[in-house]
């Protein structure tokens, strides 16, 4: 029997997905504030702190490769991109949950390893392993972490706050764990056609994004840093699915459009060596490349400048329009490409 084209995941995609799960949640509890559609859920905890709920979910073979990440980078990475949730959200992490699907193939000396990463990561973010859940799995090792987080109710910020003429602007740089995975994959496939069981690659030109990729760090920093100095971003979300793809998200949730600079994308330089080596489009990296964890926020103009006195790890990029659903990219010849439809 053929599939109807028509009826398949890809498509409606990843947002059009979650946008139809949302709509099989029919109960509403009075202790849930906000449910699907942001970074974390948001829960009554306090008169005066919201409870922030998210969990991340990372397959074998899917989100990591066993060839070339050992069992403490995928803890670290794992526990990484739940709080960069948490922190996504304005908040702290607190406590998390890691439930493990385990193939017979992994060994006791492969958990102890694993969770060793968990652990200096649960320490880097000042929250705590407090359980979770054991099971088996046919093939593949599966991994689910669980966060709950906090926020004074006054400091939250959603992904749906942003205003016409808000800067955009992201930390860090962006596309370099996409060109840390293609340097790895690369390496793997040199290494199987080699039949050498002991080769080791020399990644040392391209230490800057393997590592970005293998130990991404969730951006504690900032979050630290608009709490000690009393500025809220008006929106935000975390770079996990590529910058456009979590761009459009926020100005959809705020019923805007956003407005960028190609030339103000922030790539790194090995990332453009990367992307020259394998005769690539580095701005493709940037535009759709995945698990950057970095924050994608936008800021009222007047906040810009404050921020700028007190940290150089963020760029402007752009601003918000009223083109609903609408992201418009001025290349660097002047040129503007439009992504996605405006619905007004």
């Amino acid at each position: 029997m053929s599939q109807n084209s028509d009826n398949t995941i890809s498509s409606i995609g990843r947002p059009g997905l979650i946008r139809k799960i949302a709509g099989y949640s029919t109960f509403r509890s009075e202790e849930v504030v906000y449910g699907i559609g942001d970074d974390a859920a948001v829960l009554a905890a306090s008169e005066t702190r919201y409870g922030l709920l998210s969990s991340e979910t990372f397959v074998e073979g899917v989100e990591f490769d066993l060839s070339f990440m050992p069992f403490h980078q995928v803890g670290a990475k794992v526990v990484s991109a739940a709080v960069s949730d948490i922190y996504a959200m304005n908040g702290h992490p607190r406590s998390i949950l890691v439930n493990l699907a385990l193939p017979n193939r992994i060994t006791l000396d492969m958990v102890d390893e694993l969770y060793k990463g968990i652990g200096m990561a649960c320490a880097d973010y000042e929250c705590q392993l407090s359980g979770g859940d054991l099971t088996g799995s046919h093939n593949a090792l599966i991994i689910t972490v669980s966060v709950y987080g906090d926020i004074e109710k006054d400091k939250i910020v959603y992904n749906s706050g942003a205003s016409v003429d808000d800067a955009v602007c992201v930390t860090g740089d962006i596309g370099s764990a996409l060109a840390g995975l293609k340097i790895l994959l690369r390496e793997k496939r040199h290494w199987e056609e080699s039949e050498d069981p002991v080769m080791q690659p020399d990644l040392t030109d391209w230490e800057y994004v393997v590592k970005r990729q293998l130990v991404p760090v969730a951006r504690k920093d900032l979050v630290t840093l608009f709490h000690d100095k009393g500025i809220r971003p008006s929106a935000m979300i975390d770079v996990s699915q590529g910058l456009l793809s979590d761009l459009q998200r926020l100005a959809r949730n705020s019923n805007k459009g956003a407005y960028i600079y190609q030339a103000a994308l922030p790539i790194d330089l090995e990332t453009r060596k990367v992307a020259d080596e394998m005769q690539e489009d580095v701005d493709k990296y940037a535009l759709y490349g995945g698990e950057d964890f970095e924050l994608l926020f936008t800021l009222p103009e007047k906040e810009v400048g404050k921020l700028t006195e007190l940290s150089r790890d963020f760029t402007v990029i752009g601003k918000i329009t009223g083109k609903n659903g609408q992201i418009e990219m001025q290349t660097a010849e002047g040129d503007t490409v439009v992504f996605g439809e405006a619905t007004d």
